[in-house]
């Protein structure tokens, strides 16, 4: 008699428990639902949480990187990637170290080379005192996240170092804040344009929609190489790296809006003449709350995914325009440009250590993708969240 009356007490608290998430599920919000749908879907979780490390490290590249952008290491230049290790012949340690360098003369090229020293040992430590640096652009900081002591009389590079003498890890460091920023920025700017364009025409119609659909595609006829080029050409030489900068930002935003603006459009042509809308429109709401609270949340879903996939598109577009010299130029830093110091044959064959950037843009673009993919299915609102 004891255990039917465990079995009925467990089956009822069983069913409190399903009614208790039943209730949760249809009580949540729709952003809810979508994280709880997200969460599931591994391969974007790690996608974002990469991208989450990598733009920690752009944000704090400051503190990251052990060098500036441009902070030079005249005995050492072109020197291959120093990795960091706990044996060598002369023993083991519980402490990384790296072998002090020395200068020979090779035997093929007779160019002056730095070679490793075995016999001397600097020791890798954490939180070490470095030249001063603003973090975040004011706040005065001497300590990085790792590198060797000051009286070591040596710098660490974990990456190597290119035909200057410049950090190739540190350089990537705030490469990877100025490229996706870059992207943030630009798809910020077109999805506003695209929201308020798209918007009006699809909501508007009539003459509204004919001009801005001619105009959409004025815009997407343009020849964006050509127009790249002649956008770089008037930018004035002494423009400062930062108005360069929020240039690049402008023009790769302004000029990236009419497919979203369009898919914006037909969606909101699709249901503007819903019984909800007309509802909305009839109890006097204004036209802008009406797209805002009745008509976007309808197709969320599109929304997202567009946007997310837009961000390799931005990132790939100043990748590119930066490495043929139409973006940004020296001494700015991003992907682009640290990519376009290494496309020479000599590179290739002598410092393969500077396209390690290259693999940031891989990664980024994957990433971007794999989140869209999540994004997609999470937002969609005939799947169920556990």
């Amino acid at each position: 008699m004891s255990d039917a009356t465990h079995l009925t007490g467990d089956l009822t608290a069983a069913g409190a428990c399903e009614h208790e998430a039943r209730l949760k599920y249809y009580s949540a919000s729709q952003w809810t639902l979508i994280w709880w749908r997200f969460r599931r879907h591994r391969a974007a979780m790690v996608a974002a949480a990469l991208l989450g490390v990598m733009a920690l490290a752009g944000i704090f590249a400051e503190f990251v990187a052990p060098y500036g952008p441009v902070t030079r290491d005249t005995q050492y230049i072109e020197g291959a990637p120093q990795i960091p290790k706990f044996c060598d012949a002369a023993g083991c340690s519980f402490v990384p170290f790296i072998n002090g360098t020395k200068t020979e003369r090779d035997p093929v090229t007779l160019r002056a080379i730095s070679v490793p020293d075995p016999e001397v040992r600097h020791y890798v430590q954490f939180f070490v005192k470095g030249e001063m640096v603003k973090l975040l652009g004011f706040i005065p900081i001497d300590r990085h996240l790792i590198g060797l002591r000051p009286e070591s009389g040596q710098k660490i590079h974990f990456w190597g170092t290119d035909d200057l003498g410049r950090d190739v890890f540190s350089r990537t460091i705030y490469a990877t804040r100025t490229s996706l920023s870059i992207g943030v920025l630009g798809v910020l700017i077109s999805f506003v344009l695209a929201l308020i364009i798209g918007g009006a025409a699809g909501y508007l119609g009539g003459m509204t929609d004919n001009v801005i659909q001619r105009a959409t595609e004025v815009i997407r006829v343009v020849p964006i190489i050509p127009l790249y080029m002649g956008l770089a050409a008037a930018m004035p030489k002494e423009w400062s790296t930062t108005q360069v900068y929020f240039a690049m930002t402008l023009i790769l935003g302004l000029f990236g809006w009419p497919t979203l603006a369009r898919r914006i459009r037909s969606q909101l042509l699709s249901i503007r003449n819903e019984d909800y809308v007309v509802a909305a429109r009839l109890a006097g709401a204004r036209p802008g709350r009406i797209i805002a609270q009745h008509m976007l949340p309808g197709f969320t879903s599109f929304i997202i995914v567009d946007l997310v996939i837009s961000f390799p598109y931005m990132i790939l577009s100043e990748t590119a325009l930066s490495f043929v010299g139409l973006g940004l130029r020296p001494p700015s830093v991003s992907w682009g440009v640290l990519l376009q110091q290494a496309q020479s044959v000599r590179a290739i064959e002598q410092t393969p250590w500077l396209f390690i950037p290259a693999v940031f843009v891989v990664v980024a673009v994957l990433a971007f993708t794999v989140i869209g993919d999540g994004l997609r299915d999470a937002a969609d609102p005939y799947a169920e969240a556990s």
